[in-house]
């Protein structure tokens, strides 16, 4: 089984499931989504979303395929590029933090690992890039698909509660404790890091072996 990831551009943004290619829960904030939405809009919308980011932070998405068949996808970006943030009780981000915002591992591809290999993969390059920590928002009642996490995922990947919600709790992953991993898993994401940051290697995916198969999805 042949498992690839590789950066969320717009060439290959028509890449996410359909929902989410045109969901602009995260990028923009209540109202303007809700706008959108009637005018139809949502998937420019995402687009110049991309764009903007893509010019001023780099890559902040990842897609995840398997046997070059899409099995799923995570994005992350500072609190400032998700104006959704404001309307979560739990806000805002700590300023040390960038935010695993939404992700999706597809059905037939659960229970493999695949969540955690994404969450492994954000992990080292958000540390590449001068952060502490990964901070998520929780969805305690969580019943399927949605553009927010399950909480007991993110617990599961190595988050833990850092401001405690009976639905939507702020979770956190701090970077320097969570490294831990064994020493070829360390290698095989630093391997992927060529695909995920595209002032490195734009093109060029690399396959995960399958020694990363353990784990949540």
């Amino acid at each position: 089984m042949a498992r690839r990831l590789e950066p969320l551009t717009l060439d290959n943004l028509d890449g996410l499931p359909v929902p989410c290619r045109e969901c602009v829960f995260w990028e923009l904030d209540p109202v303007a989504a809700r706008h959108a939405i009637r005018n139809g809009d949502t998937a420019l919308e995402k687009e110049a979303w991309l764009s903007q980011l893509l010019l001023d932070w780099g890559t902040a998405g990842i897609l995840l395929s398997v046997d070059d068949q899409p099995a799923g996808f995570a994005i992350y970006a500072p609190a400032k590029y998700l104006p959704r943030i404001q309307a979560f009780p739990t806000a805002p981000v700590s300023p040390d933090a960038v935010v695993l915002a939404t992700g999706r591992i597809l059905p037939r591809y659960l229970g493999l690992g695949l969540g955690k290999i994404l969450v492994q993969a954000i992990a080292k390059d958000v540390m590449k890039r001068g952060f502490r920590a990964v901070e998520a928002f929780g969805d305690s009642r969580w019943d399927g698909p949605s553009c927010v996490w399950p909480t007991e995922f993110l617990r599961a990947v190595g988050f833990g509660v850092v401001r405690e919600h009976p639905r939507n709790p702020r979770l956190r992953l701090d970077l320097r404790s969570a490294i831990t991993w064994r020493s070829e898993m360390e290698a095989a994401v630093e391997r992927l890091m060529g695909a995920i940051r595209p002032e490195q290697s734009p093109s060029a995916p690399v396959t995960v072996r399958d020694a990363l198969r353990s784990g949540p999805e």
